[in-house]
């Protein structure tokens, strides 16, 4: 059986799923991608056991035919191929050769047969919401996911369904993102579902802001994204997300507010001289200023000094600098609020404006 299509239609699909395919495997299989081809579509495949891409294109094929191929030996070679080439598969036996003008490469192969995919899930919620909205939420929170926290149900993202809005969630225990959009048909159903962490980051990168209307099928144990001719599945956490909203501070009595640019810039130098490890800064908030200060066991010193609007009492403050530059990476205000109560009490940030994204960082002792 021969396939013959160029570099860029074969490329395309297989950057989208190659960040599935894990460099270390323990079932050599899941090395591969799988390759179904039927009436001239190809349909490719790579999946980890927990996250599955599943995407299409049309080739021109002279028959029907499964096999496998080492995904990261198949994107390299094509990657490596000159633009506008065209590429010939031809299967042989338990061999693929691929042609490509005067370039020859003979893979191996794994039985088609023995490769896992998912099954078709049986939805019990089905949401239709806009692609731009699902990728804003997830670029707005992914960040504060934690990675291998024994808490399991932490290494990942949850998203609520309520009242004709999506909220997504994501909280390490040092610091809380969340993001909601409304507007979305739920079909009256309101349920919490935990996306890993894996998941969250391959989704977000397919996801484009588009205005283009997505569906999102539920299952008891499974999500499943339809994206044209990409369908994108994953298998949930099975765990009880924490109740997130107790650690929203809800009475501060303090409010600052800064210009974004110019805190980020200030604390992004400031950070230079910081802890690596700890990556603690004292923030001296004083009316209408605030000092940064940051120390490593160098002795070393950096300070900066920005106006601010703040008329509150004098405060000093210790946070995790990487933890407040992720946030002001994804607000997109001109200006930025931050809620205070004291020196041991998280600050909540948001923007100026009527945001739908609300951030906590809790403070350090420094």
């Amino acid at each position: 059986m021969k396939i013959n299509t160029t570099k860029e239609t074969l490329l395309e699909p297989l950057q989208q799923i190659g960040g599935v395919v894990e460099r270390r495997q323990t079932l050599p299989i899941l090395a591969n991608i799988l390759l179904n081809v039927r009436n001239g579509i190809l349909m490719v495949t790579a999946t980890d056991l927990e996250v599955e891409i599943r995407t299409s294109i049309e080739v021109d094929s002279n028959g029907d035919k499964d096999f496998t191929l080492p995904a990261r030996k198949l994107i390299d070679i094509c990657r490596a191929l000159q633009e506008k080439s065209d590429i010939s598969i031809e299967t042989e036996n338990e061999k693929v050769l691929i042609r490509s003008g005067r370039s020859r490469f003979s893979l191996g192969t794994l039985p088609a047969q023995d490769y896992p995919v998912i099954e078709g899930i049986v939805s019990n919620q089905q949401i239709t919401v806009k692609e731009g909205q699902l990728k804003s939420l997830i670029d707005k929170t992914h960040f504060a996911m934690a990675q291998q926290d024994v808490r399991y149900y932490l290494n990942g993202m949850l998203f609520e369904f309520n009242e004709g809005k999506i909220r997504t969630v994501a909280t390490d225990g040092h610091r809380l993102a969340m993001s909601e959009v409304g507007g979305i048909d739920n079909q009256g159903a309101d349920f919490q579902i935990i996306i890993p962490r894996k998941a969250v980051l391959e989704l977000g990168r397919l996801l484009t802001y588009s205005e283009k209307a997505i569906k999102l099928d539920v299952s008891g144990s499974h999500l499943r994204v339809s994206l044209g001719k990409t369908q994108f599945t994953s298998k949930l956490v099975d765990g009880k997300f924490p109740d997130y909203q107790r650690v929203i501070p809800m009475h501060s009595d303090k409010t600052v507010t800064a210009d974004r640019d110019v805190l980020r810039n200030a604390l992004q130098r400031t950070s230079i001289l910081s802890n690596e490890k700890y990556r603690g800064i004292r923030f001296q908030f004083t009316k209408g200023m605030l000092e940064l200060l940051a120390h490593n066991p160098e002795q070393e010193e950096a300070k900066e000094e920005i106006e601010i609007q703040y008329e509150g009492d004098d405060l000093a403050i210790g946070f995790n600098v990487g933890y407040l530059i992720e946030v002001l990476n994804v607000v997109e205000t001109d200006q930025v609020k931050m809620f205070l109560s004291d020196s041991n009490s998280s600050c909540l940030i948001e923007g100026d404006q009527a945001s739908n994204s609300r951030y906590v960082v809790m403070p350090m002792r420094l």
